[in-house]
């Protein structure tokens, strides 16, 4: 029998990852997704709670892109356009 050892994100606990590295950068990505979803809820207080939600998660995940462009490079952004929907 062999035995696995596996990590839970300690804010999403149903998502194992085999590598504790990943989860701690899961773990991050949810705590900028959230930050981010308070901003936006405050800033456009016509958002529901999920739509901040979603929109803090996406940008969360693509951080390194707003990143750049924020820093300089707008352009970047387009990248985003040619994705696939999820």
């Amino acid at each position: 029998m062999a035995v696995e050892i596996v990590y839970r994100s300690s804010r999403d606990p149903e998502r194992l990852f085999m590598d504790k590295a990943e989860a701690d950068r899961h773990d991050k990505m949810l705590e900028l997704a959230e930050r981010l979803g308070e901003v936006l809820l405050k800033a456009v207080p016509s958002l529901t709670e999920v739509q901040a939600e979603e929109a803090g998660i996406y940008m969360a995940k693509h951080r390194d892109l707003f990143a750049k462009a924020f820093k300089s490079s707008p352009d970047v952004l387009a990248a985003l356009h040619e994705e696939e929907p999820a």
